[in-house]
């Protein structure tokens, strides 16, 4: 991800408009990576943070720390959605296993009551 994409993703970040996982994860990455759009996202996320805590009222200062559990948040979620992709696989790895046991079974006892 070049630093103008990741740049065009700060705002739909922060207002948790950025749907796509995989567009998430290449910006997470980016983000970890260059200093620059971290610092542009740092900037951002104040302004935007800020502003949300004028409207409520409340007096939460910490806008930094914030962010950074904002961005442990995005990882977490993503690990997730990784885990969960990964425990599909493997029910649809042992469905077919069992599919393929069964037919192999089903298969034997036609061959001993000579129907095969």
């Amino acid at each position: 991800m070049t630093c103008k994409e990741a740049e065009s993703l700060v705002i739909p970040y922060i207002r948790h408009e950025l749907d796509d996982d995989m567009r998430m994860e290449e910006f997470l990455d980016h983000i970890d990576s260059c200093e620059n759009c971290r610092e542009e996202l740092e900037i951002y996320y104040t302004v935007e943070a800020g502003i949300r805590q004028l409207d409520s009222d409340t007096g939460n200062y910490n806008i930094k720390g914030d962010m950074e559990e904002d961005l442990l948040a995005s990882r977490q979620k993503l690990y997730s959605i990784h885990l969960l992709d990964v425990a599909r696989y493997a029910a649809d790895t042992l469905l077919v296993i069992s599919m393929a046991v069964m037919l192999a079974l089903q298969m034997r006892i036609w061959w001993q009551q000579g129907i095969f």
